[in-house]
């Protein structure tokens, strides 16, 4: 599972990135994703977390709902001592990580409005009353959730799970260089068989 250990070098966001996932209409960035932070450093806004957490958690639905019997097998290279390729089943790989990260990230009180609301799909009315708030406070724990896994899904290291063709595929395909340090094994492709051509009298 993938996870931060340690001090971890802070990654860098770029307006190429942010201004895709950026709300249009949001009143902070103006649809760049980006806004002044502190000692003039650009920092991402809120809005292009919670793009990245509604994404994310669409995908696990996703594959949550998807039938068992549906889940696609895939070949990864295992950056391993022995460099051997392994089989994985990333749909439930995904629904596994993003769990455990939310589990971690969030604290009690953030975790249990994110499993009414989220895994359990409760509606607001349903996690007031369960959790004694009022509408307001409701969704502004909402947002701060989106927010806070937004960042963390996008920034987690070694292998972040935004973006999701990246999580996905990026460790599945076949590395371009034949010298590549974590080569897919694949089996050769089967030879031509010969064709028998029978001797033909011709006529007189």
């Amino acid at each position: 599972m993938p996870g931060v250990r340690g001090k971890q070098k802070k990654m860098q966001w770029t307006r190429s990135e942010t201004l895709a996932l950026a709300q249009q209409s949001c009143t902070f960035c103006y649809g760049l994703g980006l806004r002044p932070g502190r000692s003039g450093a650009s920092t991402p806004c809120n809005c292009v977390f919670r793009a990245v957490f509604r994404a994310c958690y669409a995908r696990f639905r996703h594959c949550a709902s998807k039938e068992k019997y549906i889940s696609r097998v895939s070949l990864e290279a295992n950056p391993g001592r022995q460099r051997k390729s392994v089989w994985g089943l990333k749909n439930e790989e995904y629904i596994a990580d993003f769990c455990l990260v939310s589990r971690r990230t969030l604290d009690e009180y953030e975790y249990r409005i994110f499993k009414y609301h989220f895994l359990l799909g409760a509606d607001w009315k349903l996690c007031c009353r369960k959790l004694n708030i009022d509408r307001g406070t409701f969704f502004h724990e909402v947002y701060r959730i989106q927010q806070k896994l937004g960042r963390t899904f996008r920034e987690l290291e070694p292998h972040a799970l935004f973006p999701l063709d990246e999580y996905f595929n990026g460790t599945g395909k076949m590395p371009a260089d034949p010298a590549s340090p974590f080569p897919v094994e694949t089996e050769d492709a089967p030879k031509p068989k010969p064709v028998i051509k029978f001797p033909l009298k011709r006529a007189a």
